[in-house]
């Protein structure tokens, strides 16, 4: 990916101008242009509609200003679009946005490239930071999205249980965290489900758990789900139901990419990441449908369907995180498609049962351009995965309300935290749109920062 500091240059230097204009402000912003600017728009027939840019010229063929209409829609990443738009070259935002910081952040992020099998392309055009934008805030968010981007991006070949464990590891070391890593059978004892999915795979499971901050200071823990491939397991997924599958440990990229904004702003809170990795494969040694487990929670659970795995390995890590009782308790995962059929790619679901921190999240994630939005955890859907044999079913017979059942299932494991949330993402972009080349994506990673900003650390 490029370097977001080599996309948004430090304030204080020149560039060309990016003139942001209303329709209604246009007439006023014509008369002051020089004269032959004047005839140039009427030329080209430009009145600053929403979203035209127009580029002026200098002398010699030079690129003197770029006018653009505002986009007046309501992504706030709208005109980071002019990041593919412009030619190579040195720009600064002239005025005209109420938002600045999130035209700095959406034209950093519409920046990112992925190109660890190809060529690297050039940086493009780069952008001045905004005068009263904080520059480290805009790199440090851009960062963390590249970061989860380019681990979703990266297909299973590359990116197994070892490598993401080699990126917490990185991750680890960079901040000075401590990390700790249980793998193999070493987990049947503590982690049986986490070990029940992942023992077909030759990419051992493992779950890997990091800490970081003073232990005396608020504490948030972070669970993050590393399938970091799902053939559906004996219960197979279909090719086309396989060929994102690499970007089902989305999850546990989200979560790297949190922790990462939580060190590198120096956040005063303890700070604990769990990630249950595993690949979810085919062998003679496959756990089964109809199999019965015991979760770390003691809770047995009846397998109804093998790929419904990532709420098995979900659970037995948050049982381990809800033993500490943390003040508030977060987990994030690719969990269901149910999700994406109710709200699409674009709009994470998120559940909880703390009513401030769902309209603290509701009211951040507009504020910084990465929405969210609340499905119920409704207690009596509860019924959908009874089981005759066991404490609980992993999928249930029916097809209904599946990313509430799936939510519910996980809070059985959850009691002792004093908040809890689950988010279920979708960590993509089927079809590029500013700021979100098509691709990996990072969701609700922002939002869930400031919330957490708030709510623990300030």
């Amino acid at each position: 990916m490029a370097d977001p500091e080599t996309v948004l240059l430090a304030a204080g230097r020149g560039g060309i101008p990016i003139s942001v204009v209303k329709a209604r402000d246009w007439e006023a912003f014509r008369r002051q242009l020089a004269p032959d600017m004047r005839r140039w728009c009427e030329s080209n027939g430009f009145k600053s509609q929403p979203g035209r840019l127009l580029a002026l010229p200098g002398a010699q063929g030079l690129l003197r200003q770029v006018v653009v209409g505002d986009a007046e829609e309501p992504d706030a990443f709208a005109l980071a679009r002019l990041c593919r738009s412009l030619p190579e070259g040195i720009y600064a935002l002239s005025g005209g946005l109420s938002k600045p910081e999130l035209f700095a952040l959406g034209w950093c992020l519409d920046a990112y490239r992925y190109d660890r099998y190809r060529k690297a392309s050039s940086v493009g055009p780069r952008l001045v930071c905004p005068g009263g934008v904080d520059r480290a805030e805009v790199l440090r968010a851009a960062a963390a999205s590249g970061l989860v981007r380019d681990l979703v991006n990266t297909p299973a070949s590359d990116m197994g249980p070892d490598e993401l464990e080699t990126a917490a590891l990185a991750l680890a070391k960079a901040h000075k965290a401590k990390i700790a890593v249980i793998s193999g059978k070493a987990l049947e004892r503590g982690f049986p489900m986490i070990h029940a999915v992942g023992k077909a795979s030759p990419r051992l499971p493992r779950l890997i758990d990091i800490s970081w901050g003073p232990s005396r200071a608020p504490r948030l823990t972070l669970v993050g789900k590393g399938v970091c491939f799902d053939t559906g397991g004996l219960d197979i997924k279909p090719a086309s139901g396989m060929a994102l599958m690499k970007k089902d440990m989305g999850g546990a990229a989200h979560v790297l990419g949190l922790a990462q904004m939580i060190m590198s702003a120096g956040l005063k809170l303890r700070l604990r990441v769990l990630i249950p990795a595993v690949e979810n494969a085919i062998a003679g040694n496959a756990f089964r449908p109809g199999d019965v487990l015991t979760s770390r929670k003691g809770l047995t659970v009846e397998i109804g369907n093998t790929d419904a795995e990532g709420r098995l390995i979900l659970a037995d890590a948050l049982a381990l995180a809800d033993e500490d009782a943390p003040d508030l308790l977060i987990d994030m995962a690719t969990l269901t498609g149910a999700a994406r059929v109710a709200l699409g790619p674009d709009l994470p679901a998120f559940f909880t049962d703390d009513d401030w921190l769902a309209d603290e999240m509701l009211r951040q994630g507009l504020a910084v351009n990465d929405p969210v939005w609340r499905l119920p955890l409704w207690r009596p859907y509860g019924r959908l995965f009874e089981s005759s044999v066991a404490d609980l079913n992993n999928a249930g017979e029916s097809g209904f309300a599946g990313a509430i059942t799936a939510a519910l299932f996980l809070r059985r494991f959850v009691q002792k935290a004093k908040a809890y949330a689950h988010f279920d993402v979708f960590a993509w972009t089927p079809a590029a749109l500013p700021g979100r080349p098509r691709g990996g994506e990072a969701q609700a990673m922002r939002t869930l920062f400031e919330v957490i900003r708030s709510r623990l650390a300030g």
